[in-house]
């Protein structure tokens, strides 16, 4: 084997490259998740983006490797996301390894870069560190004594969903007060629109009250 396939999915992007073992970034393409598509779209589009990339492949690719922006099932190698409808206990490798015919393996996207990082990035050299993701939600990837810690249920670094409020808005996993839903990038931009809106109604109401001061 002298290259390997990854594939990233995200819940704003997704993405599928071939690297060589040493890390190096041989080519990459990218698209935007359309999440009202669901996961037969999606799967639609990584088979497209994939095959494209392996047929334009200049040295063999031997594996394929996914991180996926959720919680997954490392022992089961089955997603067990309940953010978006349709990946719930999915067999990603098992449908990778059918569509794509390359052995693979899946893990979430916090303890993907997690690895990343201590294999080839800031954590070279390094026994333990950990990796916090912020993006479209919030995690966690835990490297201990140069081993990937996942807990006793397997979901240890999911500090997206620690809660810390008794109020406030609904998580993408259906719980209120959850981490992820005051300061991921995605609930950080709703708050900016809300207060966006919320000065423009207020500036438009100082605008009539003046209007109506100096017609009076």
């Amino acid at each position: 084997m002298d290259s390997a396939l990854a594939i990233d999915i995200g819940g704003t992007h997704f993405r599928a490259g071939l690297f060589d073992l040493e890390g190096r970034r041989l080519v990459i393409s990218e698209g935007d998740t359309l999440r009202s598509g669901g996961r037969e779209w999606m799967l639609e589009q990584i088979r497209q983006l994939s095959r494209t990339l392996l047929e334009q492949a200049d040295i063999p690719v031997g594996a394929c490797g996914i991180s996926f922006g959720g919680p997954v099932d490392f022992r089961q190698q089955t997603v067990t996301s309940v953010h978006a409808p349709g990946w719930r206990n999915f067999s990603f490798a098992e449908w990778v390894s059918a569509n794509l015919h390359l052995p693979c393996l899946i893990d979430n996207d916090a303890n993907a870069g997690a690895l990343g990082e201590f294999r080839y990035g800031a954590g070279l050299g390094a026994e333990s560190l950990v990796y916090v993701t912020l993006s479209t939600g919030v995690g966690a990837g835990l490297i201990l004594n140069g081993k990937t810690y996942r807990g006793k249920d397997r979901l240890a670094g999911e500090l997206g969903h620690v809660p810390i409020s008794d109020s406030g808005n609904t998580c993408s996993c259906g719980a209120v007060g959850c981490l992820e839903s005051f300061c991921s990038a995605s609930a950080i931009a709703q708050r900016s629109k809300e207060r966006g809106w919320r000065r423009s109604e207020s500036l438009t109401r100082t605008g009539e009250l003046t209007s109506t001061y100096l017609t009076e």
